[in-house]
């Protein structure tokens, strides 16, 4: 089961185009297919989803997995909202945003991120962070206009198969 969320996007004078914005709830062929054509634009060294990959993310209670459809039924993006409990509250984080080049311009970024910010809000986020690369101008536009604000602060990670010291 698949729950959809109907906006019409704007096109041009002549008419309006739909865009269904989509919580994925199941597994299936053709969207791990779809995703798997979507995740290279965002990550080049990143491989693709397996099944297991896609069906723990649709089984993570956590984790929202939310895809853009453009009026054929083609996925145009995705975007993954995590919601989780802390000492301080609750919070959620906006993973792996990604719109299909042939959609890009479209309203489709902004459409993924406004619906995450309402499913993170009604389960009662304090806030809702992302990161985005300081080179991916366009991303950190829609972040802007969407009401998101720069924070001063530092990202660190830890890759467990990094040797420290190395880099």
């Amino acid at each position: 089961m698949t729950i959809t969320k109907w906006v019409d996007t704007p096109v041009n004078n002549r008419g309006r185009k739909v865009l269904h914005i989509e919580i994925a709830t199941e597994f299936s062929e053709s969207l791990l297919s779809e995703l798997n054509v979507l995740i290279p634009q965002l990550s080049r060294s990143s491989g693709p989803m397996s099944k297991d990959d896609l069906s723990e993310i649709i089984a993570d209670r956590d984790a929202t997995l939310i895809v853009a459809r453009d009026e054929s039924g083609t996925a145009a993006g995705m975007l993954t909202l995590i919601v989780f409990r802390i000492p301080t509250g609750i919070r959620a984080w906006i993973e792996d945003v990604v719109v299909d080049q042939s959609a890009r311009g479209k309203s489709v970024g902004s459409y993924l991120v406004q619906r995450a910010n309402e499913i993170a809000t009604a389960k009662g986020a304090k806030s809702v962070d992302l990161t985005s690369r300081p080179d991916r101008e366009a991303a950190n536009r829609l972040y802007v206009r969407e009401g998101f604000e720069l924070r001063k602060t530092n990202v660190y990670r830890f890759s467990p198969n990094q040797v420290i010291g190395e880099g």
